[in-house]
C-alpha cells in the first residue's frame, strides 16, 4: 500500500511539473496575433448566415478560414466580406493585421465609427466600406496609408470635414465619399477620380465647390449649344426615347444575370454536380471506393445538422447510413476550392493510403464533384476522447483509469507506426483528444490527417507554416516552424495531461 501511494505521489509531481512547463511555454506570445484580431472582428459582427462559422479562436492558422486570403508566407493579406448581410461594428483590432492589402466590406449593414487603427495598415491598397451605416468622422489616420489606391466610403452616414491628411497620399486612383453628411472645405486630393456628390453641406447652392468633384470632369454641352438647333427637338426626343428604352432593356438583362451569379455564389454549398469518370493525377486512390454524391447525401439525410459528429477548420463530419445499413462518418470539406482546401483533401487521401494500422483511422472511400470533396470513414460509435472525457454515466466518468491507460497506449502505438514504420515517415502535427477516436471496444484510433506532413527518414525536420490547435503545439514549432516527430510527442504529452486531469488543454478555465 505504501509503495502504491509513493508511486501515485511521484506521478502527481510529474503531472504538476509538466503542467508548469506547459503553461510557461504556451504564453500569450505564442498565440497568432492575426487569429486574435480576426476573432475580435467576428465577435463585434452579427453574422446571420454564419459565413464566419469556421473562424475558430483555437486555431493558429487563419489561412484556411472563409473570406480570408493569405500571402505565400502565411500572413493575412485580404479580408473580403462583401454583401454578407453583416451588421454590428468593425473592431479596432483590424489594425493588428499589419499585412493587409485589401479590405472589402461593402454592401453590409456595419455601423459605428471607422476604426482609426486602420491607419496602421501600411501595406493597404484597397479599402471599400461603401454601402454600410458607418457614422462619425473620417479618421485622419487614413492619410498614413501611403500605398492606398482605392478608397470607397460612399453611402454611409459619415459627418465632419474631409481630413486634409488624405492629400498626403500620392498614388490614389479613386476616392468616393459621395452620399454622406460631410461638411467643410475639401482638401486638394490628387486622385484621378474624386466623388463627393450627395453631401448637402459641401454640395449646397452656396458652397462654391464642384459638387461632382470628378477629375477629369465629364464632357458637358453649354446651354447655348442647345438653342442653336431649335428644329431638332422632336427628333432628339425620339432618339432619347429609343436610347432610354434600349438602355432600360440592357440594364434589366444585366441585373438579371448579376442576380443569377450572386444567387449561385451565395448558395454555392447547396449546388452540386456528379462528375463522371473524374481523374485526379495528384491523388493516389488505390483500392478506395468512389461514392456517388447522391448516395452520401441520402446517407446523411441531406447533410442534416442532427447528424453532425464534429466540426473542424476544414470541414464538418456527419454520421451516415448507407443503403446496406453500414454506418459511416462522412467528412465534407468546406470551401475546398479556397486556399488550402484541395491541398488538405489530397494530403488526407494520400497520407491515409500510406498508413495501415489498427490504431490509425482508415479511409473507406471518397466522393468528388465539381464543387465538393467528401471523405468516407468507418463510424466510430464511441466518439472522440475529448467527448468521452467530459461524459458521465450514472454520475461516474465514462472513461475509467483502465480505459484511459489503454487509450494512451493505443495512441502511442499509432504514432510509433507513423514515425518509424512508414516510409516516408508521417508527422501528424495535430495530436489532440478531439482527433483520437474510440471504436466499439474503446480502442484508440488516431484520425484527421489533414495537417500531416511526409518526412524522409534521413531528414530531421520539415519547415512549414505553423498549423495545429492552441494548447497542443510544441513551442519550438511555434517559434521556428520546424516540425518533426518531437512535435507529435509534445502533442501526445498534452493528451496524457488531458487523460489524467479530464480537462481541456486551453479551455480558458
Amino acid at each position: 500500500m505504501e509503495i502504491k501511494s509513493l508511486m501515485l505521489f511521484r506521478q502527481g509531481l510529474l503531472v504538476l511539473a509538466l503542467m508548469g512547463i506547459s503553461s510557461a511555454t504556451l504564453s500569450p506570445t505564442g498565440i497568432n496575433y492575426e487569429v486574435v484580431a480576426l476573432t475580435a472582428i467576428k465577435f463585434n459582427l452579427h453574422d446571420p448566415y454564419n459565413v464566419l462559422e469556421n473562424w475558430d479562436s483555437n486555431s493558429v492558422d487563419p489561412c484556411s478560414w472563409r473570406m480570408v486570403t493569405c500571402t505565400p508566407d502565411g500572413y493575412v493579406s485580404a479580408l473580403g466580406l462583401p454583401s454578407q448581410s453583416l451588421s454590428g461594428t468593425l473592431s479596432p483590432s483590424i489594425g493588428n493585421l499589419s499585412y493587409l492589402q485589401s479590405v472589402l466590406l461593402q454592401n453590409n449593414a456595419i455601423s459605428g465609427p471607422i476604426p482609426a487603427t486602420i491607419g496602421k495598415l501600411e501595406k493597404l491598397e484597397t479599402l471599400d466600406l461603401s454601402n454600410n451605416t458607418f457614422s462619425g468622422e473620417i479618421p485622419t489616420s487614413l492619410g498614413d496609408l501611403k500605398n492606398l489606391n482605392y478608397l470607397r466610403l460612399n453611402n454611409n452616414s459619415l459627418t465632419g470635414a474631409c481630413p486634409d491628411s488624405l492629400s498626403n497620399i500620392g498614388g490614389l486612383t479613386l476616392v468616393d465619399l459621395s452620399y454622406n453628411n460631410l461638411s467643410g472645405s475639401l482638401p486638394k486630393i490628387s486622385a484621378r477620380t474624386f466623388k463627393v456628390i450627395g453631401n448637402p453641406l459641401i454640395c449646397g447652392p452656396k458652397a462654391g465647390n464642384n459638387c461632382s468633384a470628378v477629375f477629369p470632369e465629364p464632357l458637358s454641352l453649354p446651354p447655348d449649344g442647345l438653342k442653336a438647333q431649335p428644329d431638332s427637338g422632336s427628333k432628339g426626343h425620339r432618339v432619347a426615347v429609343a436610347f432610354g428604352a434600349s438602355f432600360g432593356a440592357a440594364f434589366f438583362i444585366i441585373l438579371f444575370i448579376g442576380l443569377l451569379v450572386w444567387w449561385r455564389y451565395r448558395f454555392n454549398q447547396q449546388i452540386f454536380f456528379d462528375v463522371n469518370e473524374q481523374y485526379d493525377p495528384e491523388v493516389c486512390l488505390g483500392h478506395l471506393k468512389r461514392y456517388a454524391f447522391r448516395e452520401l447525401r441520402a446517407a446523411t439525410d441531406h447533410f442534416n445538422s442532427k447528424n453532425i459528429l464534429g466540426r473542424g477548420g476544414f470541414g464538418i463530419v456527419y454520421k451516415g447510413c448507407l443503403n446496406d445499413g453500414t454506418l459511416v462518418a462522412v467528412k465534407r470539406l468546406k470551401d475546398y476550392n479556397i486556399a488550402g482546401g484541395e491541398i488538405q483533401f489530397q494530403t488526407e487521401v494520400a497520407t491515409i493510403s500510406l498508413a495501415v494500422h489498427r490504431n490509425l483511422l482508415r479511409l473507406s472511400g471518397f466522393c468528388t464533384t465539381e464543387n465538393e470533396r467528401l471523405l468516407v470513414y468507418p463510424y466510430m460509435p464511441n466518439g472522440s476522447v475529448a467527448f468521452r472525457l467530459r461524459d458521465h454515466i450514472h454520475g461516474r466518468p465514462a472513461l475509467d483509469w483502465t480505459r484511459r491507460k489503454r487509450i494512451a497506449l493505443g495512441t502511442a502505438r499509432g504514432l510509433v507506426y507513423l514515425h518509424e514504420q512508414c516510409d516516408p515517415k508521417i508527422i501528424h502535427r495535430d495530436v489532440k483528444a478531439a482527433n483520437i477516436l474510440l471504436d466499439e471496444d474503446f480502442e484508440a484510433v488516431v484520425g484527421d490527417f489533414g495537417l500531416a506532413k511526409l518526412l524522409d527518414h534521413r531528414d530531421s525536420h520539415v519547415t512549414t507554416a505553423v498549423r495545429g490547435t492552441v494548447g497542443h503545439i510544441a513551442p519550438e514549432y511555434l517559434s521556428t516552424g520546424q516540425s518533426s516527430e518531437k512535435t507529435d510527442v509534445f502533442g501526445f504529452g498534452i493528451l496524457l495531461l488531458e487523460l489524467i486531469t479530464g480537462k481541456e488543454a486551453a479551455s480558458g478555465r
